[in-house]
């Protein structure tokens, strides 16, 4: 029996149930047990209370306590600094990792009106939409999907800005108005992917989720993460990134976008670098964007 442990969320839920659905495909026997993070009962701005780390912390202290054998996290919820004792034994392959728009009236970014009323928790996304100069007044929101789509139908926001990759794993794509360009909005370093976490020791959980690993997707993420972890910014800092492998010249290549937001716009820079050393690349990305600054 493989314990899994997963937050109440309507999100977590069904990210965990996709999850167990594929181990039993398998032919494991898998259990979900819920667990209660900081994040889901302390409702004030995440920067105040420790950016979205809280939504991991319990998760890998019953992880470490051996009260479940996997966790299931969104990789743009989970700090880049690693766990001693713990490891991510499979990135399944990435959900479409760019954000969205929830308009009122189906309206498009573009056809909102200036001082139209955008919520959003995000820096990152403050900075990048304040840096399209549409005129667009952000507002911070915290909740669920539910809640926060809400906001809109009940006419307190003219939008909301979310994560596509969420809204597809709860089946809502059609509420969608428009999905961002990453040309206009860069997504977080991580979105749209899963981590699947378990003791870097428990040999028989890491062969059973040995299946379910996407090496794309694994190295696409640890380029992002990467250039995260040396820009020494946290999971709520405004900084976006996204990689992809792509056909090059002399084969699959690594190709990694990434934006900084600085009180006087967001910086942009772009990278490429060999699929097998996503490390260097996510580095030398942080790098050049820090010259900038």
């Amino acid at each position: 029996m493989i314990r899994l442990g997963t937050r109440r969320s309507a999100l977590a839920t069904a990210q965990a149930t996709w999850v167990a659905d594929q181990l039993r495909a398998l032919g494991h026997e898998v259990e979900l047990i819920p667990i209660v993070t900081t994040g889901d009962v302390n409702k004030a701005p995440l920067e105040q209370i420790g950016g979205t780390g809280v939504f991991v912390s319990a998760l890998r202290d019953a992880l470490l306590s051996s009260e479940i054998d996997i966790a299931v996290h969104s990789l743009k919820d989970l700090p880049t600094a690693p766990v001693e004792g713990l490891a991510i034994g499979a990135v399944p392959v990435r959900e479409d990792p760019r954000d969205v728009l929830v308009a009122r009236d189906g309206l498009t970014l573009g056809e909102l009106q200036q001082g139209a009323l955008v919520g959003t928790g995000s820096p990152r996304r403050v900075a990048q939409l304040d840096a399209l100069g549409l005129g667009l007044e952000c507002t911070g929101i915290r909740g669920n999907v539910d809640t926060r789509i809400g906001m809109v139908a009940d006419g307190k926001l003219d939008a909301v800005v979310l994560a596509r990759a969420g809204l597809s794993r709860l089946g809502r794509l059609a509420e969608v108005t428009e999905t961002l360009d990453p040309i206009q909005v860069l997504p977080a370093p991580g979105q749209g992917a899963l981590g699947i976490e378990c003791r870097a020791d428990d040999t028989k959980v890491l062969a059973a989720l040995a299946p379910l690993e996407d090496p794309g997707t694994r190295a696409a993420v640890t380029a992002e993460r990467q250039m995260l972890a040396t820009l020494e910014a946290g999971c709520t800092a405004p900084v976006g990134a996204l990689a992809e492998v792509v056909e090059g010249e002399d084969g699959p290549e690594l190709w990694l976008r990434g934006a900084l937001g600085q009180e006087d716009g967001v910086r942009r820079l772009s990278a490429n670098g060999p699929v097998d050393d996503p490390v260097s690349l996510g580095k030398a990305l942080a790098n050049e964007l820090l010259e900038q600054t």
